[in-house]
Protein backbone atom coordinates (compact mmCIF):
# COMPACT_ATOMS: atom_id res chain seq x y z
CA UNK A 1 0.00 0.00 0.00
CA UNK A 2 3.10 2.41 1.16
CA UNK A 3 4.29 1.61 -2.12
CA UNK A 4 1.42 2.73 -4.39
CA UNK A 5 0.80 5.70 -2.47
CA UNK A 6 4.60 6.43 -3.33
CA UNK A 7 3.97 6.04 -6.74
CA UNK A 8 0.67 8.32 -7.01
CA UNK A 9 2.79 11.01 -5.26
CA UNK A 10 5.52 11.22 -7.39
CA UNK A 11 3.67 10.80 -10.59
CA UNK A 12 1.39 13.71 -9.54
CA UNK A 13 4.44 15.51 -8.82
CA UNK A 14 6.32 14.69 -11.76
CA UNK A 15 4.07 13.98 -14.78
CA UNK A 16 3.75 17.68 -15.94
CA UNK A 17 7.71 16.82 -16.91
CA UNK A 18 6.61 14.15 -19.64
CA UNK A 19 4.93 17.49 -21.58
CA UNK A 20 8.36 19.02 -21.51
CA UNK A 21 10.39 16.29 -22.19
CA UNK A 22 7.83 16.00 -25.73
CA UNK A 23 9.23 19.73 -26.15
CA UNK A 24 13.10 19.60 -25.35
CA UNK A 25 12.80 16.88 -28.39
CA UNK A 26 10.90 18.96 -30.52
CA UNK A 27 13.31 21.60 -29.86
CA UNK A 28 16.94 19.58 -30.28
CA UNK A 29 15.24 18.54 -33.42
CA UNK A 30 15.30 21.79 -34.79
CA UNK A 31 18.10 23.12 -33.75
CA UNK A 32 19.87 20.24 -35.32
CA UNK A 33 18.39 21.07 -38.65
CA UNK A 34 18.24 24.74 -38.66
CA UNK A 35 19.48 26.40 -41.45
CA UNK A 36 20.19 30.06 -42.45
CA UNK A 37 18.97 31.15 -45.67
CA UNK A 38 20.34 35.16 -45.43
CA UNK A 39 19.12 37.87 -43.19
CA UNK A 40 16.35 40.49 -43.74
CA UNK A 41 17.63 43.62 -44.54
CA UNK A 42 15.54 46.64 -45.81
CA UNK A 43 15.75 46.77 -49.60
CA UNK A 44 18.06 48.76 -51.61
CA UNK A 45 16.70 49.14 -55.02
CA UNK A 46 14.04 51.40 -56.54
CA UNK A 47 10.41 49.73 -56.10
CA UNK A 48 11.85 47.24 -53.51
CA UNK A 49 10.97 47.69 -49.70
CA UNK A 50 12.66 44.65 -47.94
CA UNK A 51 15.04 41.93 -49.20
CA UNK A 52 15.18 38.72 -47.80
CA UNK A 53 18.18 36.37 -48.97
CA UNK A 54 17.62 36.33 -52.39
CA UNK A 55 14.04 37.56 -52.21
CA UNK A 56 13.36 41.14 -52.80
CA UNK A 57 9.54 42.74 -51.28
CA UNK A 58 8.32 45.12 -53.93
CA UNK A 59 6.38 48.37 -52.99
CA UNK A 60 3.44 46.54 -55.18
CA UNK A 61 3.48 43.46 -52.79
CA UNK A 62 3.45 45.55 -49.37
CA UNK A 63 0.78 47.09 -50.43
CA UNK A 64 -1.27 44.31 -52.09
CA UNK A 65 -0.58 42.65 -48.57
CA UNK A 66 -1.88 45.80 -46.35
CA UNK A 67 -5.13 45.39 -48.26
CA UNK A 68 -5.63 42.25 -48.01
CA UNK A 69 -5.20 42.23 -44.15
CA UNK A 70 -7.44 45.85 -44.05
CA UNK A 71 -10.25 43.79 -45.62
CA UNK A 72 -9.70 40.76 -43.32
CA UNK A 73 -9.71 43.28 -40.33
CA UNK A 74 -12.80 45.50 -41.66
CA UNK A 75 -14.80 41.95 -42.02
CA UNK A 76 -14.03 40.75 -38.98
CA UNK A 77 -15.22 44.68 -37.21
CA UNK A 78 -18.39 44.59 -39.49
CA UNK A 79 -16.90 47.85 -41.47
CA UNK A 80 -16.07 49.68 -37.79
CA UNK A 81 -12.68 49.83 -39.27
CA UNK A 82 -10.12 52.93 -40.20
CA UNK A 83 -6.47 53.54 -41.13
CA UNK A 84 -6.63 54.91 -37.27
CA UNK A 85 -7.56 51.38 -36.14
CA UNK A 86 -4.76 49.93 -38.44
CA UNK A 87 -2.37 52.27 -37.12
CA UNK A 88 -3.20 50.94 -33.74
CA UNK A 89 -3.11 47.05 -34.94
CA UNK A 90 0.67 48.17 -35.95
CA UNK A 91 -1.02 46.58 -40.16
CA UNK A 92 2.06 47.88 -41.89
CA UNK A 93 3.95 46.09 -39.40
CA UNK A 94 2.20 42.97 -39.74
CA UNK A 95 1.82 43.04 -43.85
CA UNK A 96 5.37 43.47 -43.80
CA UNK A 97 6.20 40.63 -41.54
CA UNK A 98 3.53 38.05 -43.55
CA UNK A 99 5.89 38.97 -46.73
CA UNK A 100 9.05 37.94 -44.80
CA UNK A 101 7.94 35.44 -43.57
CA UNK A 102 6.97 34.13 -47.02
CA UNK A 103 9.88 35.16 -48.23
CA UNK A 104 11.84 32.92 -45.96
CA UNK A 105 9.89 30.07 -47.10
CA UNK A 106 10.64 31.39 -50.98
CA UNK A 107 14.64 31.74 -50.34
CA UNK A 108 14.72 27.57 -48.78
CA UNK A 109 12.53 26.73 -52.04
CA UNK A 110 15.77 28.21 -54.19
CA UNK A 111 17.97 26.23 -51.55
CA UNK A 112 16.89 22.79 -52.43
CA UNK A 113 15.93 23.94 -56.25
CA UNK A 114 12.34 23.24 -56.07
CA UNK A 115 10.34 24.69 -59.33
CA UNK A 116 6.56 24.59 -60.22
CA UNK A 117 5.86 23.33 -63.82
CA UNK A 118 3.40 24.88 -66.13
CA UNK A 119 1.85 21.83 -65.96
CA UNK A 120 1.50 21.97 -62.37
CA UNK A 121 0.51 26.03 -62.56
CA UNK A 122 -2.30 24.89 -64.84
CA UNK A 123 -3.57 21.88 -62.74
CA UNK A 124 -4.05 24.27 -60.18
CA UNK A 125 -5.72 26.68 -62.52
CA UNK A 126 -8.62 24.12 -63.24
CA UNK A 127 -9.17 23.36 -59.57
CA UNK A 128 -11.36 27.23 -60.01
CA UNK A 129 -14.48 26.66 -61.12
CA UNK A 130 -14.73 30.20 -61.77
CA UNK A 131 -12.87 29.89 -64.85
CA UNK A 132 -15.31 27.13 -65.96
CA UNK A 133 -17.83 27.47 -69.03
CA UNK A 134 -20.17 24.37 -70.39
CA UNK A 135 -18.30 22.32 -67.25
CA UNK A 136 -14.66 22.77 -68.82
CA UNK A 137 -12.05 24.79 -67.99
CA UNK A 138 -12.33 27.56 -70.82
CA UNK A 139 -8.84 30.28 -71.51
CA UNK A 140 -11.31 32.87 -72.54
CA UNK A 141 -13.09 32.96 -69.23
CA UNK A 142 -9.98 32.47 -67.21
CA UNK A 143 -8.94 35.96 -68.76
CA UNK A 144 -12.16 37.45 -68.37
CA UNK A 145 -12.25 36.84 -64.52
CA UNK A 146 -8.58 38.08 -64.40
CA UNK A 147 -9.76 41.26 -66.27
CA UNK A 148 -12.61 41.94 -63.83
CA UNK A 149 -10.76 41.69 -61.05
CA UNK A 150 -7.68 44.00 -62.44
CA UNK A 151 -4.99 41.18 -62.42
CA UNK A 152 -2.69 40.27 -65.55
CA UNK A 153 -2.59 36.65 -66.29
CA UNK A 154 1.45 37.27 -65.45
CA UNK A 155 0.74 38.73 -62.22
CA UNK A 156 -2.10 35.91 -61.52
CA UNK A 157 0.01 33.11 -62.31
CA UNK A 158 3.25 34.22 -60.99
CA UNK A 159 1.44 34.48 -57.62
CA UNK A 160 -0.22 31.27 -58.01
CA UNK A 161 3.74 30.00 -58.63
CA UNK A 162 4.90 31.73 -55.50
CA UNK A 163 2.22 29.55 -53.46
CA UNK A 164 2.92 26.29 -55.10
CA UNK A 165 6.22 26.53 -54.00
CA UNK A 166 5.31 27.72 -50.49
CA UNK A 167 3.26 24.38 -50.34
CA UNK A 168 5.93 22.08 -51.69
CA UNK A 169 8.56 23.57 -48.88
CA UNK A 170 5.54 23.32 -46.31
CA UNK A 171 5.19 19.92 -47.53
CA UNK A 172 8.91 18.40 -46.80
CA UNK A 173 8.15 19.56 -43.14
CA UNK A 174 6.29 17.45 -42.63
CA UNK A 175 8.04 15.20 -40.29
CA UNK A 176 7.49 11.73 -38.41
CA UNK A 177 8.16 11.55 -34.48
CA UNK A 178 10.41 8.51 -33.40
CA UNK A 179 8.67 5.71 -31.43
CA UNK A 180 10.17 7.17 -28.32
CA UNK A 181 8.12 10.75 -28.55
CA UNK A 182 4.98 8.79 -29.21
CA UNK A 183 5.59 7.36 -26.66
CA UNK A 184 5.87 9.56 -24.06
CA UNK A 185 2.68 11.36 -25.92
CA UNK A 186 1.12 8.07 -24.90
CA UNK A 187 2.28 8.07 -21.80
CA UNK A 188 0.54 11.15 -20.98
CA UNK A 189 -2.64 9.88 -22.29
CA UNK A 190 -2.54 6.87 -20.19
CA UNK A 191 -2.48 8.28 -16.74
CA UNK A 192 -6.15 7.90 -15.23
CA UNK A 193 -6.62 9.93 -11.87
CA UNK A 194 -9.98 8.57 -9.71
CA UNK A 195 -11.21 11.95 -8.47
CA UNK A 196 -13.51 13.25 -5.96
CA UNK A 197 -14.85 16.38 -7.36
CA UNK A 198 -17.46 18.91 -6.55
CA UNK A 199 -18.20 21.67 -9.23
CA UNK A 200 -19.29 25.45 -7.65
CA UNK A 201 -21.46 27.85 -9.74
CA UNK A 202 -21.93 31.43 -10.11
CA UNK A 203 -25.54 30.56 -10.68
CA UNK A 204 -26.02 29.45 -7.24
CA UNK A 205 -24.68 32.71 -5.59
CA UNK A 206 -27.14 35.19 -4.74
CA UNK A 207 -26.02 38.89 -3.92
CA UNK A 208 -27.51 41.87 -1.62
CA UNK A 209 -27.16 44.88 -3.63
CA UNK A 210 -27.08 47.44 -1.01
CA UNK A 211 -26.85 51.44 -2.55
CA UNK A 212 -23.26 52.43 -0.62
CA UNK A 213 -21.19 49.53 -1.69
CA UNK A 214 -22.86 50.13 -5.29
CA UNK A 215 -22.04 53.77 -5.27
CA UNK A 216 -18.36 52.95 -4.29
CA UNK A 217 -17.94 50.56 -6.67
CA UNK A 218 -18.79 52.91 -9.41
CA UNK A 219 -16.41 55.39 -8.02
CA UNK A 220 -13.82 52.95 -9.29
CA UNK A 221 -14.96 52.27 -12.54
CA UNK A 222 -17.03 55.86 -13.34
CA UNK A 223 -14.25 56.08 -16.33
CA UNK A 224 -16.40 53.57 -17.82
CA UNK A 225 -19.48 54.81 -18.23
CA UNK A 226 -19.13 58.25 -19.68
CA UNK A 227 -21.57 60.21 -22.62
CA UNK A 228 -19.88 59.96 -25.92
CA UNK A 229 -17.91 62.14 -27.63
CA UNK A 230 -19.71 64.54 -30.58
CA UNK A 231 -18.57 66.93 -33.35
CA UNK A 232 -20.57 70.15 -34.31
CA UNK A 233 -20.38 70.58 -37.55
CA UNK A 234 -21.42 72.88 -40.55
CA UNK A 235 -22.22 71.19 -43.67
CA UNK A 236 -23.58 72.27 -47.60
CA UNK A 237 -25.13 69.77 -49.51
CA UNK A 238 -23.81 70.08 -53.73
CA UNK A 239 -26.69 69.33 -56.04
CA UNK A 240 -26.22 66.83 -58.49
CA UNK A 241 -24.97 68.09 -61.77
CA UNK A 242 -25.90 66.62 -65.19
CA UNK A 243 -23.49 66.33 -68.06
CA UNK A 244 -25.16 66.69 -71.12
CA UNK A 245 -21.50 67.70 -73.56
CA UNK A 246 -21.30 64.91 -75.64
CA UNK A 247 -17.44 65.02 -76.17
CA UNK A 248 -16.58 64.54 -72.50
CA UNK A 249 -19.71 61.84 -72.44
CA UNK A 250 -17.46 60.45 -75.46
CA UNK A 251 -14.09 60.46 -73.80
CA UNK A 252 -15.34 59.19 -70.44
CA UNK A 253 -16.46 55.95 -71.96
CA UNK A 254 -13.08 55.28 -73.96
CA UNK A 255 -11.46 55.71 -70.81
CA UNK A 256 -13.12 53.69 -68.65
CA UNK A 257 -15.31 51.45 -71.00
CA UNK A 258 -14.21 48.06 -69.30
CA UNK A 259 -16.78 49.14 -66.34
CA UNK A 260 -19.64 48.57 -68.57
CA UNK A 261 -19.88 44.82 -69.05
CA UNK A 262 -23.36 42.73 -69.27
CA UNK A 263 -23.53 39.56 -66.74
CA UNK A 264 -21.78 37.63 -68.46
CA UNK A 265 -19.12 40.36 -68.46
CA UNK A 266 -18.59 41.05 -71.85
CA UNK A 267 -17.81 44.78 -72.77
CA UNK A 268 -21.58 47.09 -73.40
CA UNK A 269 -21.29 49.26 -76.35
CA UNK A 270 -21.41 53.40 -75.37
CA UNK A 271 -25.24 52.87 -76.75
CA UNK A 272 -26.32 49.80 -74.22
CA UNK A 273 -24.31 51.21 -71.16
CA UNK A 274 -26.16 54.68 -71.70
CA UNK A 275 -27.43 54.38 -68.39
CA UNK A 276 -24.82 53.61 -66.05
CA UNK A 277 -22.46 56.00 -67.98
CA UNK A 278 -24.76 58.74 -67.44
CA UNK A 279 -24.30 57.98 -64.06
CA UNK A 280 -20.72 57.83 -63.80
CA UNK A 281 -20.27 60.62 -65.98
CA UNK A 282 -22.68 62.81 -63.70
CA UNK A 283 -20.86 61.56 -60.54
CA UNK A 284 -17.84 62.90 -61.89
CA UNK A 285 -19.53 66.49 -63.06
CA UNK A 286 -20.88 67.00 -59.47
CA UNK A 287 -17.72 66.20 -57.47
CA UNK A 288 -15.71 68.58 -60.07
CA UNK A 289 -18.32 71.52 -58.91
CA UNK A 290 -18.21 70.23 -55.14
CA UNK A 291 -14.71 71.10 -55.21
CA UNK A 292 -14.89 73.80 -56.77
CA UNK A 293 -17.67 75.04 -54.12
CA UNK A 294 -15.93 73.49 -51.30
CA UNK A 295 -12.77 76.24 -52.27
CA UNK A 296 -15.05 79.30 -51.93
CA UNK A 297 -16.62 77.82 -48.39
CA UNK A 298 -12.80 77.13 -47.14
CA UNK A 299 -11.93 81.05 -48.25
CA UNK A 300 -15.39 82.37 -46.85
CA UNK A 301 -16.58 83.08 -50.57
CA UNK A 302 -19.95 81.13 -50.83
CA UNK A 303 -22.71 82.79 -52.47
CA UNK A 304 -25.49 83.85 -50.64
CA UNK A 305 -27.76 81.23 -52.14
CA UNK A 306 -25.77 78.58 -50.43
CA UNK A 307 -27.98 76.76 -47.87
CA UNK A 308 -25.53 75.68 -45.23
CA UNK A 309 -27.01 73.92 -42.23
CA UNK A 310 -25.41 72.97 -38.61
CA UNK A 311 -25.61 69.57 -37.35
CA UNK A 312 -24.13 67.37 -33.77
CA UNK A 313 -23.02 64.23 -34.66
CA UNK A 314 -21.54 61.09 -32.86
CA UNK A 315 -20.93 57.16 -32.73
CA UNK A 316 -24.48 56.55 -32.71
CA UNK A 317 -26.43 59.77 -33.96
CA UNK A 318 -25.17 60.34 -37.19
CA UNK A 319 -26.91 61.25 -40.13
CA UNK A 320 -24.29 60.86 -42.64
CA UNK A 321 -21.53 57.89 -42.66
CA UNK A 322 -18.96 56.14 -40.80
CA UNK A 323 -16.13 57.72 -43.21
CA UNK A 324 -17.49 61.55 -42.20
CA UNK A 325 -17.22 60.58 -38.90
CA UNK A 326 -14.13 59.42 -39.37
CA UNK A 327 -12.36 62.31 -41.25
CA UNK A 328 -14.66 65.06 -38.31
CA UNK A 329 -12.97 63.18 -35.61
CA UNK A 330 -9.76 63.88 -37.10
CA UNK A 331 -10.22 67.53 -38.05
CA UNK A 332 -9.02 70.24 -35.83
CA UNK A 333 -10.68 73.61 -35.01
CA UNK A 334 -6.95 75.04 -36.64
CA UNK A 335 -7.76 73.29 -39.76
CA UNK A 336 -11.53 72.39 -39.78
CA UNK A 337 -12.39 72.12 -43.42
CA UNK A 338 -13.49 68.80 -45.16
CA UNK A 339 -13.36 68.23 -48.44
CA UNK A 340 -16.50 66.91 -50.10
CA UNK A 341 -17.43 63.21 -49.24
CA UNK A 342 -20.06 61.35 -51.24
CA UNK A 343 -22.64 59.94 -48.72
CA UNK A 344 -25.84 57.55 -50.94
CA UNK A 345 -24.57 59.12 -54.18
CA UNK A 346 -25.01 62.84 -53.06
CA UNK A 347 -21.75 64.94 -52.25
CA UNK A 348 -21.33 67.48 -48.80
CA UNK A 349 -18.58 69.02 -47.96
CA UNK A 350 -17.92 70.09 -44.14
CA UNK A 351 -16.39 72.30 -41.23
CA UNK A 352 -15.79 71.83 -37.79
CA UNK A 353 -17.22 74.13 -35.34
CA UNK A 354 -16.94 72.70 -31.68
CA UNK A 355 -15.44 69.19 -30.18
CA UNK A 356 -17.54 67.88 -27.40
CA UNK A 357 -15.40 65.61 -25.05
CA UNK A 358 -16.92 62.88 -23.20
CA UNK A 359 -18.53 63.62 -19.81
CA UNK A 360 -18.29 61.25 -17.06
CA UNK A 361 -22.02 60.43 -16.37
CA UNK A 362 -23.45 60.74 -12.51
CA UNK A 363 -24.14 57.53 -10.60
CA UNK A 364 -27.97 58.19 -10.79
CA UNK A 365 -27.99 58.01 -14.41
CA UNK A 366 -25.79 54.81 -14.72
CA UNK A 367 -26.93 53.14 -11.61
CA UNK A 368 -28.79 49.98 -13.19
CA UNK A 369 -26.14 49.63 -15.72
CA UNK A 370 -23.36 49.45 -13.47
CA UNK A 371 -25.52 46.77 -11.11
CA UNK A 372 -24.66 43.62 -13.24
CA UNK A 373 -21.22 44.49 -13.21
CA UNK A 374 -20.89 45.21 -9.50
CA UNK A 375 -22.95 41.59 -8.72
CA UNK A 376 -20.50 39.68 -11.21
CA UNK A 377 -17.62 41.29 -9.19
CA UNK A 378 -19.06 40.02 -5.98
CA UNK A 379 -20.03 36.85 -7.57
CA UNK A 380 -16.43 36.13 -8.20
CA UNK A 381 -15.31 37.26 -4.68
CA UNK A 382 -17.78 34.70 -3.26
CA UNK A 383 -17.26 32.11 -5.11
CA UNK A 384 -13.42 32.25 -4.54
CA UNK A 385 -13.82 32.14 -0.65
CA UNK A 386 -16.33 29.25 -0.98
CA UNK A 387 -13.40 27.61 -3.15
CA UNK A 388 -10.82 28.72 -0.29
CA UNK A 389 -12.71 27.68 2.73
CA UNK A 390 -14.24 24.35 0.85
CA UNK A 391 -11.06 22.87 -0.56
CA UNK A 392 -9.88 20.87 2.09
CA UNK A 393 -13.36 19.75 3.29
CA UNK A 394 -15.32 19.45 0.35
CA UNK A 395 -17.55 16.10 -0.18
CA UNK A 396 -18.21 15.36 -3.59
CA UNK A 397 -18.76 12.91 -6.25
CA UNK A 398 -16.20 10.05 -7.53
CA UNK A 399 -15.19 10.29 -10.88
CA UNK A 400 -13.82 6.83 -11.35
CA UNK A 401 -10.64 6.35 -13.53
CA UNK A 402 -10.51 9.49 -16.14
CA UNK A 403 -7.68 10.33 -18.14
CA UNK A 404 -6.65 13.90 -20.19
CA UNK A 405 -9.39 12.88 -22.90
CA UNK A 406 -12.29 11.84 -20.99
CA UNK A 407 -14.40 14.97 -21.54
CA UNK A 408 -17.58 13.24 -21.30
CA UNK A 409 -16.86 11.74 -17.66
CA UNK A 410 -17.71 14.75 -15.75
CA UNK A 411 -21.43 15.56 -16.65
CA UNK A 412 -21.41 18.69 -14.58
CA UNK A 413 -19.12 20.45 -17.11
CA UNK A 414 -19.87 20.96 -20.61
CA UNK A 415 -17.32 19.55 -23.10
CA UNK A 416 -15.50 22.63 -23.48
CA UNK A 417 -15.27 23.30 -19.22
CA UNK A 418 -14.15 19.88 -19.03
CA UNK A 419 -11.28 19.81 -21.47
CA UNK A 420 -9.91 23.02 -19.59
CA UNK A 421 -10.36 21.24 -16.06
CA UNK A 422 -8.63 18.29 -17.34
CA UNK A 423 -5.48 20.02 -18.90
CA UNK A 424 -4.93 21.87 -15.74
CA UNK A 425 -5.64 18.49 -13.53
CA UNK A 426 -2.97 16.89 -15.34
CA UNK A 427 -0.15 19.00 -14.93
CA UNK A 428 -1.20 20.08 -11.10
CA UNK A 429 1.20 19.51 -8.39
CA UNK A 430 -1.44 19.19 -5.59
CA UNK A 431 -2.93 16.20 -4.75
CA UNK A 432 -6.16 18.23 -3.56
CA UNK A 433 -7.17 21.86 -4.76
CA UNK A 434 -9.68 24.02 -7.14
CA UNK A 435 -9.37 25.03 -10.59
CA UNK A 436 -10.85 28.48 -11.63
CA UNK A 437 -12.41 27.67 -15.41
CA UNK A 438 -13.29 30.45 -18.03
CA UNK A 439 -16.78 29.80 -17.39
CA UNK A 440 -16.65 31.41 -14.08
CA UNK A 441 -17.33 27.74 -12.64
CA UNK A 442 -14.90 26.36 -10.09
CA UNK A 443 -14.20 22.53 -9.62
CA UNK A 444 -12.89 21.33 -6.41
CA UNK A 445 -10.58 18.12 -6.54
CA UNK A 446 -9.18 15.61 -4.72
CA UNK A 447 -7.06 12.74 -6.44
CA UNK A 448 -8.01 9.51 -4.72
CA UNK A 449 -5.58 6.91 -6.89
CA UNK A 450 -3.66 7.25 -9.83
CA UNK A 451 -2.85 4.88 -11.94
CA UNK A 452 -1.34 3.95 -15.92
CA UNK A 453 -3.40 2.36 -18.41
CA UNK A 454 -2.65 -0.15 -20.77
CA UNK A 455 -1.27 1.95 -24.09
CA UNK A 456 -3.79 1.65 -26.93
CA UNK A 457 -3.83 5.03 -28.88
CA UNK A 458 -0.50 4.23 -30.54
CA UNK A 459 -1.85 5.87 -34.10
CA UNK A 460 -3.65 9.24 -32.35
CA UNK A 461 -0.39 10.07 -30.31
CA UNK A 462 1.86 9.23 -33.86
CA UNK A 463 0.04 12.09 -35.07
CA UNK A 464 -0.07 14.42 -32.34
CA UNK A 465 4.01 14.45 -31.78
CA UNK A 466 4.01 14.42 -35.61
CA UNK A 467 2.05 17.79 -35.49
CA UNK A 468 3.87 18.93 -32.88
CA UNK A 469 6.86 18.49 -34.64
CA UNK A 470 6.03 20.18 -37.92
CA UNK A 471 4.19 23.20 -36.19
CA UNK A 472 7.60 24.19 -34.41
CA UNK A 473 9.78 23.34 -37.24
CA UNK A 474 7.64 25.38 -39.16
Amino acid sequence: MKGKLFMITWMQRHKKWLIITIWISTIAFVGAGALSWGQFKYGDKAGAVAKVGEIEITTGELQKSYSNLYQQYAQMFQGNFDEEKAKQFGLQKQALQQLIQQAYILNLAKEYDLEVTPQEIYNELKQNKAFYKNGVFDKATYKQVLSQSRLTIVEYEESLKKELLMRKVLSMLKVEPNKTEANVINSLFSIADNIEYKVLDLQSITIDVKDDELKKFWENVKQNYQTEASYTIAYIKHPIVHETNQTIIQSYYRDNKTHFRDKDGKLLSMKDAQEQLSHEVDQQATRKAALRKFVAFKNGKLDTNTSMKNVTISATHNSFNAEVLNKVAHASLDKPYIKPIQVNGVFYSFKLISVNPPQTKSFKEVKELVKPAFIAQKKKEKIFEIANNSATLFKGKQSGFITIQATNKLPELTQQEATQFLQKLFTEEKKRGFTPLQSGKIVLYNILEQKLLEKSNNEQATNIAAQMKTNVFS
